[in-house]
């Protein structure tokens, strides 16, 4: 075992050299590989090449070091290209700030059977007249850069739940499809982190409508791990114990402390009052949003006839039932 891999439990070495393919005698080998495709990209600004922070990215790509480089060079890109968002990207700042006190993300205690890290959201807590969704996708941004520093998470990865509970028709409105695939971007195409699971609970018909926006964006991989539960937690709970999730969500545990994570990262500041501007910011994002349409090829916007229009969303004629939607038991890998 190498100086890189003592943050990690003989069980979780285990699982990385069984299921990543890490390999403690080449690790050095295997970084320098990837460190030395960077000159293939002189476009890209690469601001940290140290062995620790390559070494996540092959771990996010199971070793495969074409991937794990390519992973690396769109994690730098996708800064470069979106730079607004990446200003000021401290928990202090006033719409983070914000979208994390309403749990966004929250942050559960446990980890689940296999060491992941539990992320949950619940939707309807967006005051969307104090922070947007874009706020809400840097809070999550940066939660995992805090996290992902964790070796532990990096080999075992992490499970987002949303909670769709009382999600209005009208907070829906505002999730555009540019939106949507700037989410899409940053945390399926532009981060080292494994996500085993993506589960929807108590979601409406507009929440089916808005994945078929999303649908086209998105990998085989992730679309398999995708499950549609509806208001049948214990489809949920087959997968994710009760005994570590909150009553929300059917769990044994109390209520979810929305600022449990907040806390965490902004310790001290948790209480003080944000100096915040809401006119000035929503014009930012609609500038953002204007930057992201017009950079969308159309090849890249071009979808079925089915999918819902920007902006616009339509009640499908008819909704599968919750057992329908729910998608099959995946492996682990």
């Amino acid at each position: 075992m190498t100086h890189l891999q003592a943050g990690l439990s003989p069980e979780t070495l285990e699982k990385a050299k069984v299921e990543l393919k890490e390999n403690s005698e080449t690790l050095h080998q295997d970084i320098q590989e990837v460190r030395d495709m960077i000159i293939t990209r002189p476009d890209i600004g690469f601001l940290r090449t140290d062995d620790a922070f390559i070494l996540r990215f092959l771990r996010a790509r199971k070793f495969n070091h074409f991937e794990a480089f390519r992973l690396l060079a769109q994690y730098f890109e996708y800064r470069q290209q979106n730079l607004d968002m990446f200003k000021n990207l401290k928990p202090t700042d006033p719409g983070i700030k914000q979208a994390l006190k309403d749990g966004f993300p929250g942050v559960l205690s446990n980890l689940d059977r296999y060491g992941r890290k539990i992320l949950v959201l619940f939707a309807a807590n967006w005051d969307q007249s104090r922070y947007t969704f874009v706020d809400i996708l840097r809070a999550i941004l940066l939660s995992l850069e805090s996290m992902i520093e964790d070796p532990e998470l990096q080999v075992n990865g992490f499970i987002l739940i949303i909670d769709w509970s009382n999600f209005t028709f009208k907070q829906a409105s505002k999730l555009t499809p540019s939106m949507l695939r700037l989410a899409i971007e940053g945390l399926q195409d532009s981060f080292p982190a494994r996500f085993g699971g993506i589960h929807f609970v108590n979601q409406p018909w507009y929440i089916h409508a808005l994945y078929t926006v999303i649908r086209p964006f998105l990998k085989d991989k992730t679309r398999k791990r995708i499950f549609m539960h509806g208001n049948n937690l214990n489809s949920l709970h087959q997968l994710i114990h009760p005994e570590i999730l909150p009553s929300e969500l059917g769990g044994m545990m109390p209520p979810y402390d929305m600022g449990t994570w907040a806390r965490t990262l902004l310790d001290h500041a948790y209480d003080e009052e944000p100096d915040y501007c809401p006119e000035s910011y929503t014009l930012s994002v609609q500038d953002l949003e204007r930057d992201l349409e017009k950079n969308m090829s159309p090849k890249s916007m071009k979808r079925s006839q089915s999918v819902v229009e920007p902006g616009v969303l339509k009640r499908p004629d008819k909704v599968k039932s919750e057992e329908d939607n729910m998608q099959p038991l995946l492996s682990l890998d």
